[in-house]
């Protein structure tokens, strides 16, 4: 708290995100849109020389510039000033050993997704996280979306009536050719197994599209099964994949991701039908959302509208009208793990609105997934 009683700024640290990443300042835009935090040290890359270039480009002190994450968790678990909280935006295998450094050290984490890269590092994590009580964030941004979030709730209320179907997909067209042999960046560490995972576009977008799927289903994947390809010739991990998904509550799904689909650049798409009525949310257009009821016209609901929830208020900006998107949707996680971690640091309990972001339990889904895709091939496989 400062002088006034008003809550300072969280201070962040960052770990990856340096000179030539797109994923790391996607985040520090999304950290500053609300105001909340502010970045003040980093390990941003693996190569020294840029890393003090790009924290200098981030006006980070020259002091608080870490060639190793190793060595910034300790530091700045050490120091009066030190860092709140942790953004961790690097290739999935280096999610683990950060993420478990700067919980070890007391400090909360927020963590790009996929959680990990296996299961074993992503249940190790799980482990450190309850032992220590801290906030653990997973940047699952499209949770973000106040009509997301609105659907979310309908389907709950019973708006649609018995949940029956849930249709998710999301197509993109940028590696439709072998690009990680451009020298391109995101492709070569995306398309690599060692850097990746085990899974490619299951493990990049196709665990978007789950974790999208359970959220506003409120319905738990109980099992899948998975015909993942290669399309593109010489390509290790797979860059489309279509699932038919069974879910606890009695509703059936599918799933569709692709990373060679001509004419889609990033088209998330949500679909849910019920005994009574049906939602339709599509990325590209977030500021409606399509609801039918059952025999009557549809209707397009609009963010910030008259048919608008509190939850869709609680995370929306600007007056309906006014289109709002990627970069607030994901700034909304970095408000929820803000008032999250400020009340656990104040005694306090969080506001209820802000407990809606994913967290370790989504992360392990999604790992759990990413296996079961990979492992099912065809045969249905529980999750």
């Amino acid at each position: 708290m400062n002088g006034a009683g008003v809550p300072r700024r969280l201070r962040l640290g960052m770990v990856g995100g340096g000179r030539g990443a797109f994923i790391g300042g996607v985040h520090r835009i999304a950290a500053r849109i609300d105001d909340r935090y502010e970045l003040v040290a980093g390990a941003l890359s693996a190569d020294s020389a840029r890393a003090q270039a790009s924290a200098a480009d981030l006006h980070i002190a020259p002091e608080r510039s870490y060639a190793d994450f190793t060595d910034m968790a300790r530091q700045e678990a050490s120091r009066p000033d030190g860092i709140d909280v942790v953004a961790i935006v690097t290739p999935n295998h280096l999610h683990h050993r950060p993420a478990r450094a700067f919980l070890d050290a007391g400090i909360h984490v927020i963590c790009d997704k996929p959680l990990t890269s296996t299961l074993d590092d992503a249940r190790d994590l799980e482990r450190a996280v309850t032992e220590s009580g801290l906030i653990f964030g997973l940047t699952h941004n499209y949770t973000g979306y106040p009509l997301v979030r609105q659907a979310r709730e309908m389907v709950a209320a019973g708006e649609i009536g018995v949940l029956r179907v849930v249709q998710v997909e999301y197509p993109q067209d940028w590696l439709a050719t072998k690009l990680e042999d451009s020298g391109h960046k995101q492709a070569a560490w995306r398309t690599d197994p060692a850097r990746s995972g085990a899974a490619g576009c299951v493990g990049d977008i196709g665990t978007h599209a789950f974790n999208l799927a359970e959220f506003v289903s409120g319905q738990m994947v109980e099992s899948l099964a998975a015909d993942l390809s290669r399309f593109v010739a010489g390509r290790i991990l797979d860059d489309n994949a279509g699932m038919l998904l069974r879910f606890a509550g009695g509703a059936r799904g599918m799933l569709w991701a692709s990373q060679v689909a001509p004419g889609h650049e990033n088209g998330l798409r949500l679909r849910l039908y019920g005994s009574s009525g049906g939602l339709e949310w599509l990325q590209a257009e977030p500021n409606t959302l399509r609801f039918t009821r059952l025999g009557q016209p549809s209707l397009t609901l609009t963010r910030g509208g008259p048919a608008a929830t509190a939850t869709a208020g609680y995370a929306t900006r600007i007056p309906a009208g006014h289109p709002e998107g990627y970069l607030e949707a994901f700034a909304q996680l970095y408000r929820d793990l803000a008032e999250q971690i400020t009340a656990q640091r104040s005694g306090r309990p969080p506001d209820p609105a802000s407990l809606l972001v994913p967290g370790i339990a989504e992360g392990i889904r999604g790992m759990r997934f990413i296996a079961a895709a990979v492992a099912s091939e065809g045969g249905w496989l529980a999750l």
